[in-house]
């Protein structure tokens, strides 16, 4: 007779039945390995609620003004299915850019990454809600996310046709691992203009939350 453990749904993200055999007690239970992707959105998810500093680490000009400011990244908001990733930059007269946020969801077949841009009176910016999906299992550390067809539209529409080429990836280390971080990048090919975008936040130095995104203020 079979007995099945079952994990709480609070870490249903790598959640895995346990089958152990009574009648055959000298064969140990084995348990599949979980998916990349699970491990990877569990990681994201262990964050919930903290803030991290971070600093830009590509050097494009296209970028100048962020060389050297002050970043921080907030895991805002977590579930079983989506996480919020507020993204804040320092300006150079001390105010802050709060006008980015990262959105990472499951879907039927993988993650999506979204980017959500709303200018300081709440409204959203005419470029928003553009991103991709996974086209493949990637990594626990790494997750790729190529442009989807939404956002080649979007971009064509609002004269950016640079963009169509786009694909980002966010990195995420494991839990305990020396040099701790968390990264997000832009790449796209020279035949594109070369872009390339790299900012890196520090796990290991959690720090106070920021206020909110524009728009989410209460």
């Amino acid at each position: 007779m079979n007995q099945t453990l079952k994990i709480p749904g609070s870490i249903s993200a790598v959640a895995i039945a346990l089958t152990l055999s009574a009648c055959e007690p000298g064969e140990p239970p084995v348990a599949p390995d979980p998916a990349a992707q699970d491990v990877y959105f569990e990681r994201l998810s262990l964050l919930c609620d903290k803030a991290y500093p971070g600093q830009l680490v590509s050097d494009q000009e296209a970028d100048a003004d962020m060389i050297g400011q002050p970043m921080v990244m907030h895991v805002a908001t977590c579930d079983q299915s989506e996480i919020q990733i507020p993204f804040h930059i320092a300006n150079a007269d001390g105010t802050w850019n709060r006008s980015r946020t990262w959105i990472i969801t499951r879907t039927d077949d993988g993650l999506r990454l979204k980017h959500r841009h709303r200018h300081e009176d709440g409204s959203l910016d005419a470029v928003s809600n553009y991103g991709g999906d996974t086209g493949s299992e990637g990594t626990a550390e790494r997750q790729e996310y190529p442009v989807d067809n939404e956002s080649i539209m979007l971009f064509k529409q609002e004269g950016l046709d640079q963009s169509i080429t786009n694909t980002w990836a966010v990195e995420i280390s494991p839990p305990g691992k020396q040099e701790a971080r968390f990264a997000y990048e832009l790449r796209r090919p020279d035949t594109a203009g070369g872009r390339f975008f790299r900012v890196e936040f520090d796990l290991s130095n959690s720090i106070e939350p920021p206020p909110p995104p524009w728009g989410d203020e209460e």
